[in-house]
């Protein structure tokens, strides 16, 4: 028994470490690919200078960040001002710990591709979200600055508004399933491919979009990049910040839409499974097998980032009123049937 449990300790801290670097590392990548994709799309190269490609200017951001001199302004309120960004970057980082990356796959009793399998997976992931926001808000706050207020302000009253049209989007997929762990949601997804995906085969398609446009919301990014706006408040609740404490709230940012990609496919678009379902048969020995599951996962993934990218890249900020209308006039009314029909559907087949 002591055996198994120092055993069990010491696969799942090299689990978190081997998951917080790659989740680090695709962080700093998903910075190159916007820039790379944005360059593109206005007609331009993007970082082209470090490295082969490009490919070697996140270290030269991540470099630059570290070296720069940490300012702190006096008027600031210290111990909140410093604890903001590690609010902020602790919740998008710990909320990676519950997504299953690929199929089970069991060594010496423990899920390699998935830090903790919790029966309310789903529900885990909403409570820490919900809770980065606290970053936010005692970052503007603590800052002292009328802009860095405004920005804070405006992020509380948008994840407070989009958090409610979010969490009842899902609900038609929980109902579904009947469960909040986020392996069983895909497990009902696995059995016929693509047919048996929610978006597809559960009809889920405006769940789905109606979490796509909240999730733009909740991680602020653009057409809803509210908070930050540049043309207004010159940096939102970030103008105060320099060095590795503005990095840190960066960070926060795309760990946060990596997380949002990952949940987006295991609830609408099948998590790990292909595609094809049992229509192609199994091929190759069992580390491809192990491993062709979390090439899917990432595939799906990665179009979910290429899609925020392309919308930042295309689509105009929203006025403030336009965000608050969109999010009370029309997501959560549409959620709400959503989850009707829905109801409605599944008493008929129960029939």
């Amino acid at each position: 028994m002591e055996t198994g449990f120092w055993l069990f300790l010491l696969i799942s801290i090299i689990k978190i470490l081997v998951v917080v670097v790659i989740l680090l590392t695709a962080v700093a990548y998903t910075v190159l690919l916007e820039r790379k994709v944005v360059g593109r799309i206005q007609n331009r190269w993007g970082p082209s200078r470090v490295g082969p490609f490009g490919l070697l200017q996140p270290l030269a951001d991540g470099a630059k960040l570290f070296l720069k001199e940490d300012l702190i302004p006096e008027s600031v309120y210290r111990p909140l001002y410093i604890l903001a960004p590690i609010i902020a970057l602790s919740c998008a980082l710990m909320s990676i710990a519950v997504v299953p990356f690929g199929a089970p796959v069991m060594w010496h009793g423990v899920n390699l591709f998935q830090i903790t399998d919790v029966n309310i997976g789903l529900l885990v992931i909403l409570g820490i979200t919900s809770v980065g926001v606290y970053g936010i808000a005692l970052s503007g706050w603590s800052s002292n600055n009328k802009y860095s207020l405004l920005g804070a302000l405006r992020a509380s009253a948008q994840v407070i508004s989009y958090e409610l049209a979010l969490g009842l989007a899902v609900v038609g997929v929980v109902m579904r399933t009947g469960s909040l762990s986020l392996k069983d949601i895909v497990s009902v997804q696995a059995t016929h491919g693509l047919l048996s995906w929610n978006f597809f085969g559960g009809f889920q398609f405006v769940a789905f979009f109606i979490y796509l446009i909240a999730a733009y919301a909740e991680t602020n990014r653009a057409p809803f990049d509210l908070p930050e706006a540049e043309s207004e408040l010159t940096a939102g609740y970030h103008t105060e910040y320099s060095s590795m404490k503005f990095a840190m709230f960066f960070m926060a940012e795309y760990a946060n839409m990596i997380t949002v990609s990952c949940v987006a496919t295991l609830l609408f678009f099948g998590g790990w499974s292909s595609p094809f379902g049992n229509l192609i048969p199994a091929v190759g020995g069992v580390v491809v097998q192990a491993l062709l599951p979390v090439f899917w996962f990432v595939l799906k993934v990665f179009f979910f980032l290429f899609l925020y990218i392309w919308v930042r890249g295309t689509l105009p900020r929203f006025r403030y009123d336009q965000l608050m209308g969109l999010g009370w006039k029309f997501l959560v009314p549409v959620a709400i049937a959503n989850i009707v029909v829905t109801s409605f559907w599944m008493a008929l087949r129960a029939r």
